[in-house]
């Protein structure tokens, strides 16, 4: 299975988590504007992209030589990249200028997107998919969570669709005598145990935040259930109170125990994962974009068969269930109301077909559109995160998928010190509240 690039992988996590810019200037330039009146056909298959994440552009490529070489000798691909952290300041410029491009990463976050679609600017594609005859080639889980993200409107294109969960070491679990917990309190007795052992239980990034605070968003799922974080976004509960208190009290236990190693707060993603991959760590939390890197011997020490994953573990007595992954679809892709013409419906017909095969065999990516051929996993763990894929029915989303920009960053800038000991559970969640409450 081919590796994807650091590169790639740390801008698709940093895609996931990362804020928009200010959306001051994108409501000046597109108030009103609509699709800005009658619309020239388009003479490409025009594409922007971030120059981080070369997956989507990989894929795309060889489909225009392969599966959709009709589609593209009429509407020949032109690829466009831009730096990610330019990626927010590029739409808010053409959609000023009326002249997005048929295809576009959407923003770094849904409300950039949500703007752009309420000016008029963004096809509704679940209308479009349905005319074409293909909506039915997206997985329902993804359709799922990309309506959680943009209020009930299938506003992306799921290239990528990552579930959420804990890969552990099976040889680790064996050799200490740990059986792959199923609850909360298994799983900080698993860790106990390892540490007494000389096994660092968990890996995680503080300098990234998002590894942490997923976990905290993992514990309010499974105790408070699947709309644990919806009621704060709706302004019914808080993450003051005493029952979202307890979910981040529950994670700092396991700093403050030493679970996360030495230095958690300096490591960085590439480190976090290497820790992992080579023994150093008995657990780690991650999506299934990891899979490329487990795939891979060059990186994976342990070896893929020892290589297990498991759901995010029971609260006892609590309202959430195992089978509600934490997902995402990576780098949302959008697609121009204005441009949106036969020959851009016959490109999308063609993706829609054809995309989630050749991304898995060429790209050694899981994305939200089925997969229609024969491919053949690289290992037992993909083959596992497929199947859960595919049977998902309802799934959830992370910590800060419904936070404004700055509650985001809060969260992420904070979540090493909560593990570190140097704020406290109550202060971590009071300072995000009050930055949602900036809002």
């Amino acid at each position: 299975m081919p590796l994807r690039t650091s590169r790639a992988r740390r801008a698709r996590l940093s895609l996931l988590t990362a804020g928009t810019a200010s959306l001051a200037l994108l409501a000046t330039a597109c108030g009103g504007s609509g699709s800005g009146g009658t619309a020239a056909a388009p003479e490409n298959f025009d594409y922007l992209s971030v120059t981080e994440n070369t997956t989507v552009k990989a894929a795309l490529t060889g489909m225009s030589k392969g599966a959709c070489k009709a589609a593209n000798d009429a509407l020949p691909l032109k690829v466009e990249t831009v730096p990610q952290a330019s990626l927010d300041q590029k739409l808010q410029l053409l959609a000023g200028q009326d002249a997005l491009p048929v295809q576009f990463a959407a923003g770094n976050a849904p409300a950039l997107t949500q703007e752009l679609a309420g000016s008029g600017k963004v096809a509704d594609l679940e209308a479009k998919l349905k005319e074409l005859g293909v909506l039915d080639q997206l997985q329902p889980a993804a359709v799922s969570t990309i309506k959680a993200l943009y209020g009930g409107e299938l506003r992306v294109l799921p290239y990528e669709y990552n579930i959420e969960g804990v890969f552990y070491n099976k040889k680790l679990f064996a050799d200490n005598g740990v059986k792959a917990p199923g609850t909360w309190t298994e799983l900080v007795a698993a860790a106990a145990k390892l540490d007494a052992k000389g096994v660092q239980p968990f890996s995680a990034s503080g300098q990234q935040g998002w590894p942490i605070t997923r976990l905290i968003s993992g514990y309010l799922y499974r105790s408070l259930g699947p709309d644990a974080l919806q009621k704060v976004a709706d302004g019914k509960a808080k993450l003051t109170d005493p029952a979202y208190v307890k979910a981040a009290r529950e994670i700092a236990a396991l700093g403050k125990k030493g679970y996360f190693g030495k230095g958690v707060g300096s490591i960085d993603y590439d480190t976090a994962m290497n820790q992992f991959l080579t023994g150093k760590a008995a657990m780690f939390y991650m999506g299934s974009w990891a899979l490329a890197n487990i795939s891979d011997g060059k990186q994976n020490k342990i070896g893929a068969a020892d290589t297990g994953f498991l759901p995010f573990p029971a609260v006892e007595g609590g309202k959430g269930s195992v089978d509600q992954y934490p997902s995402n679809v990576g780098l949302g892709i959008t697609l121009a109301s204005k441009s949106f013409d036969k020959k851009t419906g016959d490109w999308v017909s063609c993706i829609a077909r054809n995309y989630g095969s050749t991304a898995l065999k060429d790209q050694g990516a899981i994305s939200g559109f089925k997969v229609n051929a024969e491919v053949e996993d690289a290992n037992e763990v993909t083959t596992q995160v497929r199947d859960t894929i595919s049977a998902s029915k309802r799934n959830v989303l992370w910590f800060e998928a419904l936070f404004s920009t700055k509650a985001t960053t809060v969260s992420q800038q904070n979540a090493a010190g909560l593990v570190s000991g140097s704020t406290s559970p109550e202060k971590f969640m009071q300072t995000v509240q009050d930055a949602l409450a900036a809002q």
